[in-house]
């Protein structure tokens, strides 16, 4: 019982970056931008939240430094790849390599450095039940709010007019800006708001994950939520379940060294890589009509403001 709920609580702590930065990722690509900056986003905001909370002693401050920096991150993507109309691609891959440079930068100073992470929720009686105490009553406040997140995600996209709006622009922008909807502007604040996320999700890292920071600590993580949307072919709920099976197979690979198992580890790595191909031959194969997919794909640009 006490390895199933070890197991368990390392799936839940893998997986919760993943699922902030691909729901963040998920309405991006809905409003029809696709920015490949989120490993980029992820390191800096690592970089920040570790740094904003050494040095004030607070993981909210330090959670809010790594929000911020992701933010200001996206506002560059946004500005050369919507405001520009440089290749989106391009920009997102040059982000990434900013961010990593960045990151290696600011977090110079606090490498070696060490905080006390985020606490744990304890409620007498609950979290002390066998196996699903720790799990349902007993994490930090990053993985309850990552649920909460996409839970709210997918209320605005399928609950709200300015949902609709979002996917009308994701969709058809051509449509949606004859209709008089500003499909920069919304834009703009999608590619904010996937930013946030892939920020919170980096600073997440150092300030809960492991207390500590070391440059490149995202392991590609930002790579991951970017398959990850595809994974779930752009819908809330199957990305839940697609950042937890990623979560876990990242975990079960380190369980089946422990256990002796004659598999690769490097076989195990790329399984999740190698899942999201799957998922996209089938896509393919099931797409009979208009695609299912948001016009992220297509790399469209607006030339009406």
């Amino acid at each position: 019982m006490e390895l199933v709920e070890a197991i368990i609580l390392s799936v839940l702590a893998a997986s919760t970056p993943l699922l902030i930065a691909a729901t963040g990722e998920l309405v991006t690509e809905r409003s029809g931008v696709l920015n490949l900056g989120v490993e980029g986003m992820m390191i800096v905001g690592a970089a920040c939240g570790f740094g904003g909370a050494w040095l004030t002693g607070s993981i909210l401050i330090g959670a809010l430094f790594g929000i911020i920096a992701g933010v200001l991150m996206s506002l560059i993507f946004a500005l050369m790849a919507l405001g520009l109309a440089v290749n989106q691609v391009a920009t997102g891959l040059a982000l990434t390599i900013l961010g990593i440079g960045l990151s290696g930068l600011i977090g110079a100073g606090f490498v070696g450095e060490r905080l006390t992470p985020a606490a744990h929720l304890y409620i007498s009686g609950l979290t002390d039940i066998p196996l699903v105490g720790r799990v349902l009553f007993g994490e930090d406040a990053f993985v309850y709010f990552s649920i909460a997140l996409i839970v709210g995600v997918w209320w605005f996209l399928y609950r709200t007019r300015a949902g609709l709006i979002l996917r009308a622009c994701g969709d058809n922008h051509i449509s949606a800006h004859a209709l008089g909807y500003p499909v920069l502007r919304i834009r703009t604040l999608a590619v904010m708001f996937g930013g946030a996320c892939a920020g919170l999700a980096g600073a997440y890292l150092p300030l809960a994950y492991t207390p500590f920071f070391i440059p490149g600590m995202t392991a590609a993580r930002g790579w991951i939520a970017l398959a990850l949307v595809v994974f779930a072919s752009w819908r809330p709920g199957r990305l839940v379940v697609g950042a937890y099976l990623f979560g876990a197979v990242t975990i079960l690979q380190l369980h089946a060294q422990g256990w002796g198992v004659g598999i690769p580890s490097q076989f195990m790595s790329a399984l999740p890589y190698l899942a999201t191909v799957i998922v996209l031959v089938l896509l393919s194969r099931a797409r009979t009509g208009g695609s299912t997919a948001p016009a992220a794909l297509g790399i469209v640009f607006v030339p009406d403001r």
